[in-house]
């Protein structure tokens, strides 16, 4: 009797929605309010440090370029228990058009959850534009608010942004998100996970009435998922400059095991569900690319290759049987290589391996849906030699050429693409 009422209750407030996400204090407030032109989302967690940082310029940049419009700044803080919500309601806005609203989302814990909190009150302001940073930003000027937010206000419905970014910087990116939206969907957004984007009033909307707000994508994975969304759901999409991103450089080896596994499984994910529409997509176009170019140059940072290596020896120890079963025999041959190679600027894994890898994995996650996260994990090593790889491919290149590069191996997803479409219903043979 009790497990019937707990599901009567979720349905209920689930149906009312508006309470889903947003605590009393914070409802009162976006009603008194009752309209904004503006409403800039900052998902926060044990962001104490930076969070200051991050609202001083989202005002700046709001008062500088949009003096004349009503404004809301949303900081949607997953339960920090640092001062992060303390220093954010502490901090004054000197400025009678800009609202300040600080809470704790209700949700699923997640950035997508924070996001959805900001919908949540741009919807019901009836925002006519929407941006939306992450709170950890060192790098954000004043300029990235008018950046995100002028092309909605021209008829974009979303703006993903365009960093510069340091050769080794963005691995995920680099070596798989960015490659799979091109090939799947035929759009060139250069950082599908960016983090940092703009949204239109009509695909704020959209968002906000998708059936996806008590599933992973609330947890994770939300960056991708709302790229990907605007693509398939045929918004007008474009990028926009916001020069360089810093927030604290990221060692593949050592943390973006979690990240990888968050952001590939939820592209996996989509491609299931979008199966019908990206299997009809041949070629990709270039995504505009607007806003006044910042003049900066990322920091240069090392990446800890040895280790890269070692994680890789460990994972053909420990998962070689499980990639028998996934990877291509001459692929597999590949990698046994690599597993010998002793010197470091001799470790080599071709692209052309790598995408077939990747194109497996895709088709054994979607084979084995009571496995595929365990799957998923098996995954990581072979992303480990691929940066590993990558970090000789592009040691003696320039941003520029090492951008060609990269360009490249996009490419090489996109011809290969057959070879995904040919697989991906082939029966899975998991014995």
């Amino acid at each position: 009797m009790h497990e019937r009422k707990q599901e009567d209750t979720t349905a209920m407030t689930t149906a009312t929605r508006f309470s889903t996400t947003l605590r009393d204090h914070a409802r009162k407030t976006i009603e008194r309010l009752r309209y904004a032109d503006i409403v800039v989302g900052i998902p926060s967690y044990y962001s104490g440090e930076s969070i200051v940082h991050v609202i001083r310029t989202v005002a700046e940049g709001l008062e500088r370029y949009y003096p004349d419009t009503k404004a809301v700044i949303l900081v949607a803080d997953g339960g920090s228990t640092d001062d992060t919500r303390e220093i954010a309601n502490l901090l004054q806005i000197h400025s009678y058009s800009i609202e300040k609203i600080v809470t704790i989302y209700r949700g699923l814990p997640g950035k997508g959850s924070g996001l959805r909190a900001a919908f949540e009150v741009a919807n019901f302001l009836k925002a006519k534009a929407v941006a939306v940073f992450d709170s950890d930003l060192i790098s954000i000027k004043p300029e990235w608010v008018r950046n995100v937010l002028e092309p909605l206000f021209k008829g974009y419905d979303f703006v993903a942004p365009y960093y510069r970014r340091y050769k080794l910087d963005g691995t995920i990116t680099n070596t798989i998100a960015y490659n799979l939206t091109r090939a799947l969907y035929g759009q060139r957004v250069r950082q599908p996970i960016g983090g940092d984007f703009g949204i239109s009033q009509k695909l704020v909307k959209y968002y906000f009435d998708q059936d996806v707000w008590e599933s992973d994508v609330a947890r994770f994975g939300i960056d991708v998922w709302m790229t990907t969304t605007a693509v398939v759901g045929g918004f007008k999409l474009c990028q926009a400059r916001l020069g360089v991103k810093v927030h604290g450089e990221k060692d593949p080896g050592a943390d973006l095991g979690p990240m990888f596994r968050q952001v590939v499984g939820t592209i996996f994910q989509l491609m299931e569900t979008n199966a019908g529409y990206w299997q009809k997509v041949r070629r990709s176009r270039d995504v505009p690319i607007l806003g006044e170019e910042l003049e900066q140059e990322p920091a240069p940072f090392e990446i800890d290759q040895a280790g890269l290596i070692d994680y890789f020896r460990m994972g053909w120890a420990n998962f070689s049987g499980v990639w028998q079963r996934v990877i291509e025999e001459k692929d597999l041959e590949r990698i046994r290589d690599l597993v010998s190679v002793t010197r470091r600027e001799d470790f080599h894994l071709p692209v052309e391996t790598w995408v077939r890898i990747v194109y497996r994995y895709a088709r054994q996650f979607h084979a084995t849906p009571r496995q595929r996260f365990k799957v998923l994990d098996t995954m990581v090593p072979l992303y480990n030699a691929r940066v590993a790889s990558l970090i000789n491919e592009v040691r003696d290149k320039n941003p520029d050429d090492s951008e060609r590069l990269f360009e490249a191996h996009a490419r090489a997803f996109e011809t290969m693409k057959d070879y995904l479409i040919r697989i991906w219903d082939e029966e899975v043979h998991d014995g």
